[in-house]
C-alpha cells in the first residue's frame, strides 16, 4: 500500500469525504482518490449495477433515445400514416 503525501492527505481532509481528482503531469492521466467504503459500495453495485439490463430499463432507454433523437417532434408524425399496420 502507498502512503499519502502531505499535500494529497490535506486534500482528502478539505474533501469531506467526496472523490478527489489527480491528474499525472507526465501523462495527463486523470485519477480519482475516494474513500475505500465508497469503493466497495460501488464495485458491490450499491451506485453501479452491471448485471443483464431489465425490460423496463431497457424499455426505458429505448423511449430517452427517440426522444433525444426527436421522435417526439410534432413533424414526425407524418410517419404515423405511413405505418403499414394501420
Amino acid at each position: 500500500m502507498i502512503a499519502l503525501s502531505k499535500e494529497i492527505q490535506e486534500a482528502v481532509q478539505k474533501s469531506e469525504d467526496n472523490p478527489i481528482r489527480l491528474i499525472d503531469p507526465e501523462t495527463n492521466v486523470e485519477y480519482v482518490v475516494l474513500p475505500a467504503e465508497k469503493f466497495e459500495e460501488m464495485r458491490n453495485g450499491v451506485y453501479y449495477d452491471d448485471g443483464p439490463v431489465t425490460e423496463e430499463e431497457r424499455r426505458t432507454l429505448l423511449i430517452q433515445a427517440g426522444l433525444r433523437a426527436g421522435w417526439d417532434d410534432p413533424e414526425m408524425d407524418i410517419y404515423n400514416d405511413l405505418d403499414p399496420r394501420r
